[in-house]
C-alpha cells in the first residue's frame, strides 16, 4: 500500500498530459474542419458563377445542367376587357317626410311604433279635439236657425214682402255660418294623424297625453315607393359618367342583383371628401327597403381588342413589371407594361401579343431561361 502512494503524483502527471493532449488535438481538428469549410463556400460560390457564365454563353451546357421544374400554364388571352368602379350605395326613399301636428291638442293615442309598416290612410295619432266638436255641435244649432229664417225670409221676398236688404242679409249669414261648420269640421279632421302614404314609422317623436302645437313634428315616415339609390364618387371619375349610364346593382343583404342606369349626376364637389353624387333609379325590387345598402358597378373602361392575363402571375423588379412565358420548355422572362386590373385580370399594354403560354403554378420557383416540365391539367 505505502509503494502505491508513492506512485500517486506519477499518475496523476500522466493523467493531466493526457487530457492536455486530448484538448489540443479537438482544437486542432476544429480550425481545419472551419478551413475546409471556408474552402468549400468558396468552391461552390466559383462553381455556381462558372455555371451561370457557361449558361449564358452554351444553350446545351444549360439544358444538361438545369434540372427541369414542373409548372403548370396559363394562356394570355385576346379579347374584350371591361373595367368598373365599384362604390357602396345607400337605397333612399323620395317619400321620405315629417309628419307635423297642423292643430293643438293632447295626445289621445299613438298606435304607431317605430319600424311599423303601415298603409296610406291608417291612422298614426290622434289628438284631443274636444273643444272642436263643441264649437261644432254650436254652429250646427245655430245653422238650424239661420237656415229657418232665411227660408221664412225667402218666400217673403218671393211674395214681395220685406226689403232685398233682409233676404241678402239672411242669405249672407246662412253661408256664413255653412263656411265656418266646412272649417270646423275641416279642423276635427286634422285631429286624426294618417299616414298619408304606404310606408315605414322611423321615428316617432310624441309620447301619450303630450299637448302638441300645430307645426310641430311627431313622426318621420318613410314611402316604399320612389325609392333611389344614392352613392359618393371619386373626382377622379368627373366626366366617366353620366345621366342613363348602365350600372350594375347588388344588395348583399338579399344577395340579390339587378341593372339600372344612373337618373342624375351632382354637380357640386364635397370639399371633405372630394367626392360628388351619383343618383340611380331603383325600379321595384321585392325585400329592398330604404337605407339598405347596395354595391354599385359601374364601367369606366373597355378595350375590345386587349391582352390580358391573370394579374397574380405579374411580378416587379428593379427594371420593371414582368412574368414568365414558356418558350421551347424554357421559362423566360418578359418585360410587360401594365394597364388596368379588375376581376383578377390585367390589360397588358405592351410586351405581349395575347397568344402566349404563361408560367402558371411554379412561376415563383422558375427564373429566365429555366428548363420547366410541364404538368398534365
Amino acid at each position: 500500500m505505502k509503494a502505491l502512494y508513492k506512485f500517486l503524483p506519477l499518475i496523476a502527471l500522466a493523467l493531466v498530459a493526457i487530457s492536455c493532449a486530448t484538448e489540443e488535438g479537438v482544437e486542432a481538428k476544429k480550425a481545419e474542419l472551419k478551413e475546409l469549410k471556408t474552402q468549400s463556400n468558396e468552391i461552390n460560390s466559383q462553381i455556381k458563377e462558372l455555371e451561370a457564365e457557361l449558361m449564358k454563353l452554351d444553350p446545351e451546357f444549360a439544358k444538361l445542367n438545369h434540372k427541369s421544374i414542373l409548372i403548370t400554364t396559363a394562356q394570355a388571352k385576346r379579347g374584350r376587357f371591361e373595367h368598373y368602379v365599384e362604390v357602396t350605395g345607400s337605397v333612399l326613399s323620395k317619400k321620405n317626410v315629417s309628419i307635423s301636428a297642423e292643430t293643438s291638442g293632447r295626445i289621445l293615442e299613438v298606435p304607431a311604433i317605430e319600424g311599423m309598416r303601415v298603409s296610406k290612410g291608417q291612422v298614426l295619432a290622434r289628438i284631443d279635439t274636444e273643444s272642436i266638436q263643441r264649437s261644432i255641435e254650436e254652429l250646427e244649432n245655430t245653422m238650424d236657425l239661420a237656415n229657418t229664417l232665411f227660408e221664412k225670409q225667402e218666400r217673403l221676398w218671393k211674395q214681395q214682402i220685406g226689403t232685398e236688404v233682409q233676404y241678402l242679409e239672411a242669405k249672407n249669414r246662412k253661408e256664413g255660418l255653412q263656411r265656418n261648420l266646412a272649417s270646423a269640421k275641416t279642423e276635427l279632421a286634422k285631429g286624426v294623424i294618417r299616414a298619408p302614404f304606404a310606408g315605414t314609422i322611423e321615428t316617432v317623436q310624441v309620447r301619450l297625453g303630450e299637448l302638441v302645437q300645430p307645426g310641430a313634428s311627431m313622426f318621420q315616415f318613410v314611402g316604399e315607393s320612389d325609392l333611389f339609390i344614392e352613392a359618393d364618387i371619386s373626382e377622379s371619375y368627373v366626366g366617366v359618367l353620366g345621366k342613363g349610364d348602365s350600372v350594375d346593382v347588388r344588395f348583399p343583404s338579399i344577395n340579390q342583383e339587378i341593372q339600372t342606369k344612373v337618373s342624375a349626376v351632382g354637380a357640386i364637389i364635397n370639399p371633405n371628401n372630394r367626392t360628388f353624387k351619383v343618383e340611380v333609379y331603383l325600379p321595384k325590387v321585392p325585400m329592398v327597403k330604404p337605407n339598405m345598402i347596395s354595391v354599385l358597378k359601374i364601367q369606366d373602361y373597355e378595350h375590345n381588342d386587349a391582352v390580358t392575363v391573370p394579374s397574380h402571375l405579374i411580378l416587379s423588379d428593379n427594371r420593371g413589371d414582368y412574368l414568365f412565358v414558356v418558350v421551347e420548355g424554357f421559362a423566360k422572362k418578359k418585360y410587360v407594361e401594365r394597364g388596368k386590373t379588375f376581376d383578377q385580370e390585367t390589360e397588358i399594354l405592351k410586351g405581349l401579343e395575347g397568344n402566349e403560354v404563361l408560367v402558371d403554378k411554379g412561376f415563383r420557383e422558375v427564373g429566365d431561361n429555366f428548363n420547366v416540365n410541364i404538368a398534365q391539367q
